[in-house]
């Protein structure tokens, strides 16, 4: 996300109809339209942590002071609690005036349910000043219904310490490597892999990408068209993911792992504790918030992009991730749009951009990206010749939630590679 996306192409978003997603909220005391009336709007975020926290807080405290009118009521969450109250609350058909969105195609059964407004009008005044390709997750049908604050892309985290106390002077580049540097970082006494195995939705991220190098991004286009992942490519992602399972790399306890938590994969990886994890662009910032010192392993920490299979058909320079937006409410008051102008704003994307967990969407913000990490990543997706957007965000809910949880029983070892594909398909064929 930064300059270098616009040489990005968003080659992946299988934007099929997707599921409930929303929470209850007060909507303005006026809809009228009238800026002057008072209103308030009801504000959902998973920035719930150091250090967005405080910079989204101050936001919205500047905007207040601006507008005494309006009132910002903010609940920050952590992502698996707001995906679990946004669904109660999309159900009930009363969504928030503003809330976290990864697009694609949770966003566009939201809009077809009526949950969401189409904003498109109301941006066109700034939405230029975006990277075109952030908005493709938001965009359905040629309307805009959400805008991006953040976009990257999910790769390896290491910690180049332990790398060089194992003896291994590179990242691996391809899978066979990737094995090869699990065993020698396990004979060394290194904890290869933190794995946060509660969450489900951190595991996703090898069988998705194992699924892009084997069959491509057409594989995983072609299994959203004809509601079929019970093929041959998908079998092997899932017996490849099985050669690391079976190689034991994941942390002790790593089944009742949270992602965030003082126990969590990130604090493992932040208080060096694991050599390696698989994580999006916003990893460095949890780590550090998550670790004992509040710092993380600091210039310790590397980056590189998830390897290739040999004789796959996708190629390493396809990334899989996604970024994180802003949905507006259909009762949400006129404020919140103007509200979201200035969460736009290039002062406010350079503040974010600067605290190292956001690589920005304003393109004139982009010059504020000052972590190592952070540029290694825009550089890898300057590079990148396709996009997959999250399967669990790009695929209906349903079929996205089957993916997570059948990736967690390969992962605990209660099903096989086959068995997985049965049950994600039968339920695609529901849908």
């Amino acid at each position: 996300m930064s300059a270098h996306l616009s040489r990005r192409s968003l080659l992946g978003l299988v934007g099929a109809g997707a599921g409930a997603y929303l929470l209850s909220g007060c909507s303005g005391d006026d809809d009228s339209g009238d800026p002057n009336a008072p209103q308030t709007i009801d504000w959902w975020h998973i920035q719930n942590t150091e250090p967005m926290l405080p910079v989204w807080a101050a936001a919205a405290e500047e905007y207040k002071t601006a507008h005494p009118n309006v009132k910002i009521e903010i609940q920050p969450l952590e992502n698996e609690a707001f995906k679990a109250k946004l669904t109660t609350a999309t159900q009930a058909g009363s969504p928030p005036d503003l809330f976290q969105s990864w697009g694609g195609g949770v966003l566009r059964q939201q809009a077809e349910a009526g949950l969401v407004k189409d904003i498109t009008d109301d941006v066109q005044p700034w939405i230029g000043s975006l990277l075109p390709l952030s908005l493709e997750p938001y965009t359905i049908d040629g309307k805009i219904y959400g805008v991006p604050f953040d976009i990257g892309m999910v790769g390896f985290w290491y910690n180049k310490d332990l790398f060089a106390k194992a003896q291994i002077t590179e990242p691996p580049t391809t899978w066979a490597g990737l094995l090869d540097t699990v065993r020698k970082l396990k004979a060394a006494g290194i904890v290869p892999i933190a794995l946060a195995g509660k969450e489900k939705w951190p595991a996703h991220f090898y069988w998705a990408y194992l699924s892009m190098r084997i069959g491509g991004l057409g594989a995983l286009q072609q299994a959203a068209k004809d509601k079929n992942f019970d093929t041959p490519d998908f079998v092997a992602a899932g017996d490849r993911l099985k050669e690391l399972i079976d190689l034991q790399p994941f942390q002790k306890g790593f089944l009742g792992a949270e992602y965030g938590s003082p126990d969590g994969q990130a604090a493992t990886m932040g208080n060096g504790g694991a050599a390696l994890e698989l994580m999006g662009q916003w990893a460095p910032s949890v780590q550090a918030s998550s670790s004992t010192s509040k710092k993380g392993i600091g210039d310790k920490l590397g980056f590189f992009p998830f390897p290739a299979v040999d004789g796959g058909k996708g190629s390493a320079t396809e990334v899989f991730g996604g970024g994180n937006g802003f949905a507006v409410g259909k009762d949400a008051p006129a404020a919140t749009l103007d509200f979201l102008k200035a969460l736009l704003s290039v002062d406010s994307q350079r503040k974010s951009a600067k605290t190292g967990a956001v690589l920005p969407t304003v393109k004139e913000a982009t010059d504020a990206i000052a972590d190592p990490n952070n540029k290694t990543v825009a550089q890898a997706l300057a590079s990148a010749t396709g996009f997959q957007l999250y399967l669990d965000q790009a695929y209906p809910p349903a079929v996205g939630q089957q993916v997570n949880d059948s990736v967690a029983e390969l992962i605990a070892g209660n099903k096989t590679s086959a068995e997985i594909l049965k049950d994600i398909t039968a339920v695609a064929k529901s849908q």
